[in-house]
């Protein structure tokens, strides 16, 4: 099957990069004291609820009140909060699908249920940063705009024929870029300190080829993608060999690569309870694992074995010490694409600048970043100088998009095939750590590149079986529940629900979404091919083969 291409205490790091608009006051800074003592004392059971909460006051007014009424007999923190601030509600409402219906009418409501209005401006005290064009958020407790999601919530919008919001949510990202200097990991002031797998580019090229060969997208948002590709490589004239200075990484032999990074060494605010317990589990230095922590929030992978000293759980976490695979995959991308828009705004001097970037970098993946004697592809450990034992669907990134040599693809696709294929598609991990980014679960995002990458390299049964177990799993789940979910047991035969991470199951969901409608789409479009081709020997030969496996199901 072919496939579609793609005043408080808080205290920042200072960066080093020029900031367009300073940033706004996150909840900590704004509301000093209390807010340690709301999240500590989990008057809400997810922490994210807090700083996502609207105040009924001034912080100025709540945090008096706060100092006045704390040291008073009987004093009630949860009512005290109650009384202060306005709770947010769930991303999708009162909304409940009808299962009767089907897959494909729930999957076209909920763009709508999903879709969030543009805003003017901010709303006085909200963590909520304003956007000028309407967005879709994923779902659950994800209230907001997020950096990566909305790549893959964009894929079924453009299978929807929504090729407007596509544009409109692009113009949002550029928009944020023009007032930060990169696209943070959402849309909140707690988010402003990291980024997310930088998937601007992959947005860009998506909207210029959903409008068509008169699309401008890639010279109209030029600007944002030198920007941001700016921000990925601001300090790569600064490490000596082998070390790294925030996002940049410069490598042995010289070869510049990026790392995950945040500009704060401080607990998320998001859930500070959460890591400041698991501080106290580790031997690094607070603010070490914070950072740490935080950069594998950056990776949206948050959290997995991926991150840790192998064998070892979260007190381990050592991401700013890997070079990641998949981000290096994804600068590639930008690389290419900066080429494409010098191309196309005719400027001879940056084209060819830009491709042999892109060639450096691939050369560089290669040899950092490939295991010759795993035969896999995995993140590079810049304290032991080499690629890290460490076996994930990261390693798909290479496929995906184009770096891998045709051999190192067939032994990638080797070990998929044995060790991450399940009933309901990939692992993201062979590794059962409790955490959510490992065994036994599986994201959209991934299933999605791995389809992608290993059709590209002619490995077509494989790739099929994915794309039909992922489905098949996702319709299961669908029939179960009435909804689409973050995340898939993928060697489960009962509930198709994943889990494990901080916080429950969310179900929505934009990701799940359009990967799901563009795999459906693109099974509907092959099975269609076949019934419009020649029916030659071969043909029918292939054709009663791909009969004889298992359809997929679509209520």
């Amino acid at each position: 099957m072919k496939y579609l291409l793609l005043g408080g205490a808080l205290l920042w790091a200072s960066a080093t990069y020029a900031q367009p608009t300073p940033l706004p006051p996150t909840p900590r800074q704004l509301y000093p004291g209390l807010f340690e003592a709301v999240q500590t004392q989990r008057v809400y059971p997810d922490g994210k609820t807090f700083v996502d909460a609207l105040p009924t006051a001034s912080p100025t007014e709540i945090v008096a009140a706060y100092e006045r009424l704390r040291t008073q007999p009987g004093f009630d923190l949860k009512a005290f909060v109650g009384q202060y601030f306005t709770p947010p509600a769930a991303a999708a409402g009162s909304y409940r699908s009808n299962i009767v219906a089907g897959i494909r009418p729930h999957l076209d409501t909920l763009w709508t249920v999903l879709s969030r209005p543009a805003q003017g401006a901010a709303q006085p005290y909200s963590s909520l940063l304003p956007l000028p064009r309407p967005y879709v958020v994923p779902g659950g407790r994800f209230r907001e705009m997020y950096y990566w999601d909305s790549y893959f919530t964009m894929l079924g919008l453009r299978e929807a024929g929504r090729t407007a919001l596509v544009r409109d949510m692009v113009a949002d990202f550029a928009s944020l870029i023009d007032r930060y200097g990169h696209i943070p990991n959402g849309t909140r002031t707690y988010y402003l300190t990291r980024s997310q797998p930088p998937f601007f580019a992959l947005m860009v090229q998506l909207l210029a080829d959903s409008e068509g060969p008169g699309s401008h997208a890639l010279t109209q948002f030029r600007p944002q993608l030198q920007r941001e590709y700016a921000y990925w490589t601001a300090d790569g004239a600064r490490p000596a060999l082998g070390t790294a200075t925030r996002l940049a990484v410069r490598m042995p032999g010289g070869e510049l690569l990026s790392r995950y990074w945040d500009d704060s060494d401080q607990p998320r605010e998001e859930s500070y309870r959460e890591d400041v317990e698991a501080a106290k589990t580790s031997p690094q230095p607070p603010a070490e694992f914070y950072r740490n922590v935080r950069a594998a929030a950056a990776s949206g992978w948050d959290f997995s074995s991926r991150w840790f000293v192998p064998g070892q759980g979260l007190g381990s976490i050592r991401t700013t010490h890997l070079v990641p695979v998949d981000l290096n995959c994804l600068l590639l991308t930008l690389e290419q694409t900066l080429a494409m828009a010098a191309r196309q705004a005719a400027d001879s001097a940056e084209a060819p600048r830009y491709r042999q970037l892109a060639q450096r970098r691939a050369t560089a993946i290669r040899r950092y970043c490939w295991d010759a004697k795993a035969g896999f592809y995995s993140d590079y450990d810049l304290d032991k100088r080499e690629p890290t034992p460490a076996r994930s669907l990261a390693a798909v990134f290479p496929l995906a998009f184009g770096v891998a040599t045709p051999a190192q693809a067939g032994q990638v696709a080797q070990h998929l095939r044995q060790e991450f294929l399940r009933p309901g598609g990939l692992l993201t991990t062979p590794v059962p750590s409790g955490q959510q980014w490992d065994a036994p679960n599986a994201w959209a995002p991934l299933e999605y590149l791995a389809i992608l990458g290993l059709n590209r390299y002619g490995q077509h049964t494989l790739a099929d079986t994915v794309a039909r177990r992922w489905q098949r799993l996702n319709v299961r789940g669908f029939t179960q529940t009435g909804k689409l979910l973050e995340k898939y047991n993928v060697e489960a035969t009962g509930s198709a629900a994943g889990g494990g991470g901080e916080y429950p199951l969310q179900d929505g969901f934009g990701w799940t979404n359009g990967v799901l409608l563009t795999l459906l789409n693109a099974a509907q479009q092959e099975k269609y091919n076949r019934a419009n081709q020649p029916a030659t020997p071969a043909i029918r030969a292939k054709n009663k083969a791909a009969d004889k496996r298992s359809p997929v199901p679509v209520p």
